[in-house]
């Protein structure tokens, strides 16, 4: 999937910001949820971060790398920052995945017995609804999140920058720029591109792009993060 419905053409400058998602973690692997709970990649999510930082190395220059300052995150940033001139890597708490209360460190088949009143807090279709043990809303993400890619656009006009975030993360900067809610998968070690022009206007250029995992086994690996854990 490259190129969703609500891409649209802009006549004014933009920022254009590579949004990616970090590499597989063993807890992706196994589908224990995540949220601010720091898991570090795994192997397979090393060479995922490896395979792509080649592919933005050889592409246009990029003039900053931020991301999420948790591990799984953090570590894809600095991997590309290593093969795109070796950017410091600007750390934003604001690119964390949601954070999920009392179901951060289950296993989804599991969470719904050991937790009832969470589980069914983190499955519901509210937007304002929170999860127990601290948990925020999809609302409370959405507003930090896009918040956050707001000042980043704003501070880069008309440049090139990589972010590297989280499933969750990526759900609520589509929900910006489509008005809508992404229901697929969102793939570790993906490619998703906006452009922000002006405090408002934001299009979507490529979506899921994991052409450069092809020419590897792990190109569909790390499906955990399906829904907003990862």
């Amino acid at each position: 999937m490259s190129e969703p419905s609500c891409s649209c053409s802009m006549d004014q400058p933009f920022t254009e910001i590579i949004v990616v998602r970090h590499g597989e973690t063993a807890w992706n692997a196994t589908g224990r949820i995540q949220g601010h709970m720091d898991v570090e990649l795994n192997e397979v999510g090393r060479q995922q971060a490896a395979s792509l930082a080649d592919r933005l190395s050889r592409e246009p220059e990029i003039s900053a790398i931020y991301s999420s300052d948790l591990k799984r995150a953090l570590e894809t940033a600095e991997t590309i920052s290593a093969s795109c001139g070796k950017f410091e890597v600007i750390k934003d708490p604001d690119l964390r995945e949601r954070h999920l209360g009392d179901v951060q460190g289950l296993k989804f088949r599991e969470a719904a017995r050991v937790r009832p009143e969470a589980y069914r807090a983190f499955s519901s279709r509210r937007t304002d609804q929170v999860i127990p043990g601290g948990g925020e809303s999809l609302d409370q993400l959405y507003h930090r999140a896009t918040s956050s890619l707001q000042r980043i656009g704003q501070k880069h006009r008309g440049e090139r920058v990589v972010v590297v975030t989280h499933g969750g993360v990526l759900r609520a900067l589509y929900r910006q720029a489509c008005s809508s809610r992404f229901r697929g998968s969102i793939l570790n070690a993906s490619v998703n591109i906006f452009h922000l022009s002006g405090t408002d206007v934001w299009s979507i250029k490529a979506w899921v792009d994991i052409s450069h995992l092809h020419q590897t086994e792990h190109a569909m690996s790390g499906l955990g993060g399906t829904k907003t854990s990862g």
